[in-house]
């Protein structure tokens, strides 16, 4: 039936399944206009339901199969599928969200409409599940799209729009599976299977209230007798449903009981009162009596107010504590006069924007027979046959690990929508990773992942296929749980900030100095294997007594040791690429180059605190105040003897000055660079050691500067060892 349905001539059958009655619809669709075929009406011998739930399946089964045999004797051909409706007596709603986002801008196709919906239904899920405090087990039984954005903004319609992202908000509405199962089971008595199933209140939406006044804010309630079902709608959509367990039959017992009559002679008697003209009835007794419909009505019109109260006072809830605009009644059990004037009356409107919904909501339906009754009663049947044209909600039974499950029914199901609805653990389907590997290096955060484990083994009708792989009502699915990986593992080595090796001069020579690192305070090589926890500090250099143990030399003590051709000794840090020499020789300043001999001179500056003293001792012995006094000679220049004093003064201001410097080795840009004009080094000082323009800046650029990979001001202080980066970005 299903694939026939955008068949103009494909008859549809719809069954209203109400508390007092069944009435079953056939017709079809073309166009905007629905034909009624047939039509048929029975009521319940027996009170075999209450309230929109069914108490006894085995008669509302046999009550629903005589209606059956009536229409197809009507029209001729046997039917084999219906669509349905449940009452929301224990009805639940979600209001929920879900954006599809797309990686560039993409034309919007009922493909992509669709999976976004079902992202919103199953978020509504997962929120109902958050709050459903009982036993029951629900399903979604329908949903209604409130609005549908576009880039944010809000639309009407999707399709053919291009867009980078799409969302919609709507309406997910929840039965118990007990309601649910209850009406499948009374179908299937009748030799029927559920083409599809809806909620009463978007049935009567649907043929009572077209687009166009959706725009209102508005209320339609469906006055059934067992339940009162309620929908609202605002700006062009509806916006909430909700239901009381009050409605006709509470009328019908009320009068039941102020005229001494039976539940089936006092319903009698509230559908006469309806009517104009005197009603005859008898009562228990036996005994025969009239009354007029205002007697009737004075005997209700107390249920009628307390009825018209929680509609009211529902409606209100629903609306954001605030009347609706105006009220439309369907169902039979809205039909007593006054229940409309006291629904006004407790909503604080005009009378006249509550009323029935008759005729007028039978404009784009075509009874093809005579006598067809045109009122609110029928209203919700005929919803029920529309809403098979945009079904969204069927229902199907397949086998999971030898445990049958309902599902509802998309239309693209896979195996994993049947494990998620069997309660099958989340990470048993997907491969697990084994535990992760967590520890520091140079002070920032390091995660190794574990190994992943084996996909759980899935078999649709004993074949092997995938979570993806489709379903259909009846399959029976065998999921294998899936399996955890190795733990996570990994050596030094393999760490990126590890490198490789570092690379020396020593005496002419090129040595290649393996790696170590510094873990937990104890030096490692790259073979260590990390533990949980471990803080990793790297090494990129080696002090001059590491690599002649590496080289495993024994250095005469006279030895002269340098280092990037600087005096240096057994603690200096030496980095990539620097040269090692050690001699028995002076390398003096005649015997090497202009920069080697700077080098040189500088180490000579090591000597300053004996020479500082020299002149200290010197300036002790002599006179000051005399020299200063006596600066002149007696032909007017300065006297030698002076001019020696403050040469020698200047120099010790010097020599102290420099007695101070510190020595501070950088990697900066990937060389070492050596920096030995301050007591103290902040990130701007290094710009004097390096061929680096700050002046001519690259248009559009900007100086990016960071200190061991984090980003870094100009004043940061620096220390040995430490990496800098600076570049223009």
């Amino acid at each position: 039936m299903a694939e026939k349905k955008k068949n103009p001539g494909q008859l549809v059958f719809g069954l209203d399944i109400g508390t007092r009655s069944i009435v079953g619809t056939v017709g079809y669709r073309t166009d905007d206009t629905f034909h009624v075929v047939a039509q048929c009406e029975r009521k319940h011998e027996t009170r075999a339901m209450l309230d929109g739930q069914i108490h006894d399946i085995e008669k509302v089964g046999n009550t629903i199969k005589e209606v059956k045999q009536d229409l197809e004797a009507i029209i001729g051909k046997q039917l084999y599928e219906v669509c349905i409706a449940a009452a929301g007596r224990v009805l639940r709603t979600i209001n929920s969200s879900a954006t599809l986002e797309f990686s560039e801008e993409t034309t919007i196709d009922a493909e992509h409409v669709y999976t976004l919906e079902m992202l919103g239904v199953e978020q509504a899920y997962d929120d109902f599940q958050a709050v459903n405090n009982t036993d029951m087990k629900f399903y979604c039984v329908g949903y209604t799209v409130v609005k549908y954005y576009m880039n944010g903004y809000p639309i009407s319609t999707l399709e053919r729009h291009k867009a980078n992202n799409i969302s919609v908000d709507l309406i997910a509405t929840f039965l118990p599976d007990d309601v649910v199962d209850g009406l499948y089971k009374a179908v299937e008595i009748a030799d029927l299977e559920v083409a599809n199933l809806t909620l009463e209140p978007i049935a009567a939406m649907t043929a009572a209230i077209p687009s166009m006044y959706r725009m209102l804010n508005i209320a339609l309630v469906d006055v059934g007798a067992g339940t009162s079902d309620i929908s609202i709608t605002k700006d062009g959509s509806i916006i909430a449903y909700g239901m009381i367990p009050k409605a006709g039959d509470e009328l019908t017992e009320v009068i039941a009981k102020g005229l001494l009559l039976d539940f089936n002679e006092a319903e009698h008697v509230k559908i006469e009162s309806a009517k104009k003209g005197t009603i005859k009835f008898t009562d228990i007794m036996g005994l025969e009596h009239k009354v007029e419909p205002k007697e009737v009505h004075k005997i209700a019109e107390g249920v009628i107010a307390d009825i018209a109260k929680d509609v009211s006072d529902k409606i209100k809830e629903l609306n954001g504590d605030k009347p609706v605009s105006a009220v439309f009644v369907v169902g039979g059990g809205g039909k007593i006069p006054g229940f409309t004037d006291a629904l006004a009356k407790e909503m604080g409107i005009m009378t006249e924007r509550v009323a029935l919904r008759g005729e007028e909501a039978f404009k784009s339906v075509d009874y093809q027979f005579e006598g067809a009754i045109q009122d609110s009663l029928y209203v919700t049947p005929i919803g029920i046959c529309l809403n098979f044209y945009d079904q969204k909600n069927n229902f199907i039974f397949v086998t999971f690990n030898d445990k049958r499950i309902k599902l509802y029914d998309n239309g693209h199901l896979t195996v994993a929508d049947a494990a998620m609805q069997a309660g099958f653990p989340n990470e048993g389907l997907f491969p697990k990773r084994g535990p992760d590997l967590n520890f520091t290096v140079n002070g920032k955060p390091h995660v190794v992942r574990g190994e992943v484990g084996e996909g759980a083994v899935v078999k649709l009708e004993g074949r092997e296929v995938s979570l993806t792989s489709p379903i259909t009502g009846g399959d029976r699915i065998e999921v294998e749980e899936s399996t955890e990986g190795e733990a996570a593992s990994a050596a030094i080595g393999s760490l990126p900030e590890f490198g490789s090796t570092i690379s020396v001069i020593v005496n002419d020579k090129k040595v290649e100095l393996p790696k170590f690192a510094e873990v937990n305070g104890n030096l490692q090589s790259e073979f260590y294997d990390i533990k949980e926890g471990d803080d990793i500090k790297m090494l990129n250099y080696y002090t001059v007594s590491q690599i002649i143990e590496f080289m495993d030399v024994i250095l005469n003590p006279d030895m002269n040791i340098y280092v990037n051709n600087k005096t240096a000794d057994k603690d200096t840090k030496c980095y990539d690429n620097f040269s090692v020499i050690w001699t028995m020789e002076d390398l003096s300043l005649s015997d090497v180059s202009e920069e080697e001999a700077e080098s040189a001179k500088a180490s000579l500056n090591q000597k300053a605190p004996a020479r500082k003293k020299e002149i200290e001792t010197y300036e002790d012995a002599v006179e000051a105040e005399s020299i200063e006094n006596s600066q002149y000679a007696d032909d007017g220049t300065l006297d030698e003897e002076y001019v020696e004093y403050k040469q020698q003064k200047e120099e010790a201001r010097r020599l102290e000055e420099e007695s101070q410097y510190k020595k501070v080795t950088v990697i900066v840009n990937g060389d070492p660079v050596t920096m030995d004009k301050k007591p103290e080094y902040i990130f701007v000082d290094v710009f004097e050691y390096i061929d680096f323009d700050l002046k001519n800046r690259p248009e559009g650029k900007g100086i990016v500067t960071k200190l061991n990979g984090e980003k870094a001001t100009f004043t940061e202080q620096l220390k040995e060892g430490d990496f800098l980066d600076i570049f223009w970005e």
